[in-house]
């Protein structure tokens, strides 16, 4: 149903969307963040995937769902701490503060590329001066505290927890909680709320009736982990599932790849299973929690003058490629899910988009007829959510440098997509070239592997496979090759790749 719905619904686009916002009547902002999600988690993504969230799916349906969303990487471990940086400045990752003081983010003490008072001209900042209220409830921790502390009521916890009390519900109950009492002040400001959830973030405590619906538990025992048997009604094992990456990712003892509770270094397939069905358990829980959000706001007339922005600060892997975390640049990681809807916004539509978390500040500033402050890098996507552009960029820099340094980085352009790795001391030098209109699940030569088909189901085709190899591909390699450096110093990555000549050629 969403699927026809998202296909056939155009007349937004055909006629147009208004536009224009008078004064007195600016919309509402309500930005929800999750915290660590895949967008292939999502039927509207992935249609494989048994999640089901039926309040983001009418979302969708009478909102925009953008194809290519992506956060642009991480000077960090903690992938959560500059994504959340660009969420709040709408500046590119080398031009962000790190919360550490000194910082891990390369120029975090350059006044030329950091702004020293660069809170002051975030998110809500910004909305304090336009006027708006502002309310925040989110994870404690790993995020931009500076910019938290502007929000003129904040409401924040960790709540990984299986219960309402200890999990998702927290959160939205805060935020009715904020709602019923703007009502009963009778408050004529527009608000802006920030509903950040700190799931499905492992380690995935999931409430028991829908761990039982995913067939999942809350492993917690490293010496009894699930079995194939305990699985067999969990989520299906990722089409991109491998026992083991083929090569090391560059961030040895990383916390997500070895110490993750409930995974820890296993990778078999029972484990993995278990472990998707606790990230569906928490997300359909998300989803669960969003509908009494979005009953509230109707209840009270505000829905219909509400924009609505569900994204998450980045994907995650779970099995994925070999991987569990979230340090790589593989599209499931990569990219977030970006779904709008509200005033202003085209109803049942998709656009590929070419956007980054860091143009959220530049689009509701436009949508809300609000100044955007100089600071800001981003670009504002609002015309894709009028339909009158498909996209805002054709090229898509990412970057992962939280590990040994230089790091991974990737660059997409079109269908093409490079991803490079110089870690452990030049130890795995590595480079990966993939045409994700042919192959989209990024699939190695390893997913041919008889293991890797028997536990997924699927096969490859002899076309679906990473082609830095193959010599009839070597100009479409040395393109992308330029265009990586190219965007290397647009952005003012601080290093160098080991065939990428030195910084001041």
């Amino acid at each position: 149903m969403l699927a026809k719905t998202l296909a056939a619904a155009s007349l937004s686009c055909l006629f147009g969307v208004a536009t224009a916002i008078a004064a007195d009547d600016r919309p509402n902002v309500l930005l929800i963040v999750a915290d660590d999600q895949s967008p292939f988690d999502f039927q509207m993504y992935n249609p494989r995937s048994t999640l089901e969230t039926p309040t983001l799916d009418r979302l969708a349906a009478r909102g925009v769902v953008l194809d290519e969303a992506y956060h642009m990487g991480s000077w960090s471990g903690a992938v959560c701490t500059p994504s959340r940086h660009m969420i709040m400045s709408g500046r590119t990752v080398w031009h962000i503060p790190d919360r550490r003081s000194p910082g891990r983010s390369f120029y975090t003490g350059d006044p030329t590329r950091v702004p020293p008072n660069l809170a002051d001209y975030t998110l809500p900042a910004v909305f304090n001066r336009a006027g708006y209220q502002t309310f925040r409830t989110c994870k404690q921790g790993n995020s931009y505290p500076a910019a938290n502390a502007k929000f003129q009521i904040r409401r924040d916890e960790s709540k990984r927890g299986g219960t309402d009390e200890t999990g998702s519900a927290w959160h939205a109950e805060r935020v009715l909680e904020f709602l019923d009492s703007r009502a009963e002040q009778g408050a004529e400001k527009p608000f802006l709320v920030y509903l950040g959830f700190s799931h499905p973030h492992d380690p995935r405590y999931g409430k028991p009736e829908l761990l039982a619906k995913y067939g999942a538990t809350n492993h917690a025992d490293r010496d009894a982990p699930p079995t194939p048997e305990q699985t067999a009604h969990s989520p299906p094992i990722p089409v991109n599932y491998l026992p083991e990456h083929p090569f090391p990712h560059g961030h040895p003892k990383l916390r997500d790849e070895v110490a993750v509770e409930g995974v820890w270094k296993r990778r078999d397939t029972a484990t993995i299973q278990n472990e998707i069905g606790r990230e569906f358990a928490c997300s359909e829980n998300i989803d669960t929690q969003l509908g009494r959000v979005f009953a509230k706001l109707e209840q009270l007339g505000e829905l219909d003058n509400t924009i609505i922005l569900y994204t998450a600060d980045h994907g995650i892997a779970i099995g994925r490629h070999g991987l569990t975390g979230k340090q790589n640049l593989y599209e499931h990681t990569w990219r977030v899910p970006m779904i709008a809807a509200g005033p202003g916004i085209a109803a049942g539509e998709r656009a590929p988009g070419g956007v980054y978390l860091l143009d959220i500040l530049q689009t509701v500033c436009e949508l809300t007829g609000v100044d955007a402050p100089d600071t800001v890098e981003g670009e504002s996507f609002a015309p894709l959510l009028r339909c009158d552009a498909p996209r805002v960029r054709n090229v898509m820099f990412g970057v992962y440098s939280g590990g040994t340094k230089p790091g991974m980085r990737s660059v997409r352009s079109g269908d093409w997509k490079l991803i490079k790795y110089d870690v452990l001391d030049g130890s795995v030098r590595e480079t990966q070239l993939f045409n994700l209109a042919e192959n989209p699940w990024e699939f190695l030569d390893q997913h041919q592997d008889p293991g890797a088909v028997a536990a997924t189901g699927q096969k490859p085709r002899t076309n679906q496979r990473d082609l830095a190899e193959d010599p009839a591909y070597r100009d479409r390699l040395l393109a992308m090759e330029r265009l990586l450096l190219d965007e290397q110093k647009r952005l003012e990555d601080p290093h160098r790749l080991w065939d990428q000549p030195p910084r001041d050629e």
